[in-house]
């Protein structure tokens, strides 16, 4: 009778499976898989460009195409403060984050699943898959960043001397698309439907994101509440401030963009250790 009690409340506490997450030794494993890391890059490059007749011109011409669209049709339709400066840069500095967001998350979001074959037969981090289409969006967006060099030379206008805070705010934006490339990855493993959703998801994302818009557009009792859902915003606000206007980052929405990204990037990352034990048998 006592051992059909035990098997019907499970196995006793200290024989149960506890998953133990150290973050020194998964940080140290994953710089050794580095290696492996750079090769998925270049496997991740060399497929997404290798049928394309223009190659890597893809990379600068999606967010081209969206600016033209953009300052066609919305700038003519709506009246967008841009506070003096030329709307081509005004947009394309909002499409670059977002370029880079959104493509990390088609890469890496579904990064377990386009290398199955890969994550059955190897033994690695299986963080890196995700991690190496973040790098690889983060390539095709520097590309696409040589175009800003040229609208500032058409348009006359220069950056300002405040871009050096450019890299306080590139740390936000990293942590925050890492942090949901991780969790979309891992979610997407265990509901297919995800991967069909979010194409559509982006879609969606890049209108109720300040990208074609300012952040001034969001109403000011909504602002604490967006930049703790959405720390892009801010980000691009201080990207635009920095860059283009000569301003500081509003620091208020930046450290609630921050705080925000870290506690995203945090817990992503654990719940794709606790969920990596079941990868190998579900893709």
């Amino acid at each position: 009778m006592t051992n059909q009690v035990e098997l019907l409340d499970g196995p006793p506490p200290e024989l149960r499976f506890r998953r133990r997450i150290r973050l020194a030794p998964a940080m140290r494993e994953l710089w050794q898989a580095r290696e492996l890391v750079r090769s998925l890059v270049e496997r991740e490059l060399r497929a997404q460009y290798k049928q394309a007749v223009l190659g890597f011109a893809w990379a600068i011409i999606t967010p081209v195409a969206l600016m033209l669209v953009f300052s066609l049709f919305i700038s003519r339709v709506t009246n967008i403060d841009t506070g003096g400066v030329p709307y081509v840069l005004f947009t394309y500095l909002g499409l670059l984050p977002w370029t880079f967001f959104s493509g990390s998350l088609m890469r890496g979001g579904l990064s377990l699943l386009t290398n199955s074959s890969l994550l059955n037969k190897v033994y690695c981090p299986r963080e890196s898959f995700p991690l190496a289409g973040v790098i690889s969006a983060g390539i095709d967006t520097m590309l696409a960043a040589l175009v800003l060099g040229v609208l500032f030379v058409l348009t006359g206008f220069a950056p300002k001397a405040t871009s050096v805070f450019i890299p306080l705010l590139l740390l936000v934006q990293v942590a925050f698309t890492l942090g949901l490339t991780l969790l979309v990855s891992a979610v997407v493993v265990y509901f297919r439907d995800l991967r069909h959703a979010l194409p559509l998801i982006l879609q969606f994302g890049i209108l109720a994101t300040p990208v074609a818009y300012g952040f001034d557009a969001i109403p000011p009792s909504f602002r604490t509440l967006y930049a703790v859902l959405n720390p892009l915003g801010p980000v691009i606000d201080g990207y635009r401030r920095v860059v283009l206007l000569g301003q500081l980052p509003d620091w208020d929405g930046f450290l609630i963009a921050t705080v925000s990204s870290t506690v995203i990037l945090a817990g992503s990352y654990l719940l794709f250790k606790h969920l990596e034990a079941g990868f190998p048998d579900l893709v």
